[in-house]
């Protein structure tokens, strides 16, 4: 930032927007290393399929399509300058309208999912007893930094006047990246995204020491492994001696096929 530009940002602002961001992703990347280093066991999402699954059958599909429609729309709103979109043929238009409903979508796809994996983690006394302190952490979080992009969004992209995100969020965004902080950038965007933007680094901070660190260890190979049979073990049934009594035959045994 050259002297004129920082003099006319706040104190305040460079806390908010250059300090915060760098602290959250400086825990990010170290926290990372010191959890694969100390906790390769935790490394995981530790399930609780096993205590219920009814809500989970219809809650994690819901909340991880959302997830990734989400994550795939911030990667292009925030990453790629406008400039770029419209080089490639999509007019400001056709991509304001696309990321407005896309992500309208994906937002409640996502709120749902999330919804549904609270509630059964709050009424489900086992469930409710297994949750650890990272848990009770990252929900809440997670929770506020959901709602508030969704309600962003809804307040001023859907039923407001319209804002511009990528010529003010999304610049101060690249601009952390590539080491030229622009806070003036988002020093002047509306309330929401503000929070919104603040509650995502803290959750970027937060990331290596919940369950969140299961994105990295992603089982693609379950896609392509062979399926595995399993055979319930018959009943032995019962095989006449010589002296008229009866023994069970030998079981058939199970078999697994690899």
């Amino acid at each position: 930032m050259n002297t004129s530009l920082s003099a006319s940002v706040s104190g305040a602002d460079l806390l908010l927007w250059v300090a915060v961001p760098y602290i959250c992703l400086a825990v990010f990347a170290v926290g990372h290393v010191w959890r694969y280093r100390q906790d390769q066991f935790g490394w995981t999402s530790r399930t609780s399929q096993l205590l219920e699954h009814r809500w989970l059958r219809w809650g994690s599909p819901l909340f991880h399509l959302g997830a990734f429609m989400v994550i795939a729309g911030h990667v292009v709103g925030l990453a790629i300058p406008d400039s770029w979109t419209e080089a490639a043929g999509i007019s400001e238009h056709a991509y304001h309208t696309t990321a407005v409903w896309a992500g309208s979508v994906a937002g409640i796809a996502m709120v749902a999912g999330l919804g549904m994996l609270c509630a059964r983690r709050l009424l489900n006394r086992q469930i409710r007893r297994g949750t650890d302190r990272s848990d009770k952490l990252l929900f809440p979080l997670l929770s506020a930094t959901v709602l508030l992009g969704i309600t962003a969004t809804a307040a001023h992209n859907v039923f407001g006047a319209g804002y511009d995100y990528r010529s003010t969020v999304s610049v101060w965004f690249r601009g952390l990246f590539v080491l030229q902080p622009q806070p003036e950038a988002i020093a002047g965007a509306p309330l929401l995204f503000q929070l919104h933007a603040l509650t995502a680094f803290l959750l970027f901070a937060a990331w290596p020491f919940t369950r969140l660190v299961h994105v990295w260890s992603a089982p693609i190979g379950y896609l392509a492994r062979p399926y595995l049979v399993y055979r319930r073990r018959a009943t032995p049934a019962a095989v006449p001696t010589t002296a008229g009594r009866t023994r069970p035959a030998s079981g058939s045994g199970s078999r697994r096929a690899a």
